[in-house]
């Protein structure tokens, strides 16, 4: 079966949204790119399926893009992907899907078949599943700005819930890595 794993870029005081300065230096960007070593497929609601299709897909032609930026793209770039969305037209990324129904039903499916994590990214998309327990880890990647404002993550009716931090990464840059599942949940 399956795991579901958010990871996500969170300012000190909570934000999450595309807005959020990240600290990015090679370290995070292996960081990112050894998450993706353990999952083969990632899931985007529209907004963040088109942020990340506008920049990934062309990193290599950006002349200030690091190695280890084009060693995550060339990895994001080959992982199966999906998008959920009922107003995008289609998905012209390279191994990317575009599905229109139930995103509940789909992840619910994919989740029980075997193989690698599914990686799930954007606030409002992942907030849906946060809801109904179906996250089954959590990297929350704090980086050390101060927003003030913007979109949480566990706002929009996500249920309280606890969390048991089982790992954590400490960066040059002041950025922190922390690895938590739902407190119910126990790791195997």
């Amino acid at each position: 079966m399956r795991k579901l794993v958010l990871s996500i870029n969170v300012s000190l005081d909570g934000f999450a949204d595309h807005t959020v300065a990240v600290a990015a230096d090679d370290a995070l960007d292996q960081f990112f790119s050894e998450l993706l070593d353990d999952t083969d497929i990632a899931l985007f609601g529209r907004v963040t399926y088109q942020l990340m299709e506008n920049y990934w897909p062309n990193a290599h032609q950006d002349s200030s893009a690091t190695k280890g930026m084009l060693e995550f793209a060339d990895k994001f770039n080959a992982i199966p992907k999906i998008v959920f969305s009922r107003t995008l037209r289609k998905a012209e990324w390279n191994n990317t899907r575009l599905v229109k129904t139930d995103a509940v039903e789909e992840v619910t499916r994919l989740k029980q078949q075997s193989g690698k994590n599914i990686s799930l990214g954007g606030i409002s998309f992942s907030q849906e599943f946060m809801r109904r327990g179906m996250v089954d880890e959590y990297w929350l990647v704090v980086q050390p700005v101060v927003c003030g404002s913007g979109r949480r993550l566990f706002d929009g009716g996500v249920n309280k819930f606890g969390f048991r931090l089982i790992e954590s990464q400490v960066f040059k840059s002041g950025v922190v890595a922390l690895h938590y599942l739902p407190a119910e949940k126990q790791m195997k």
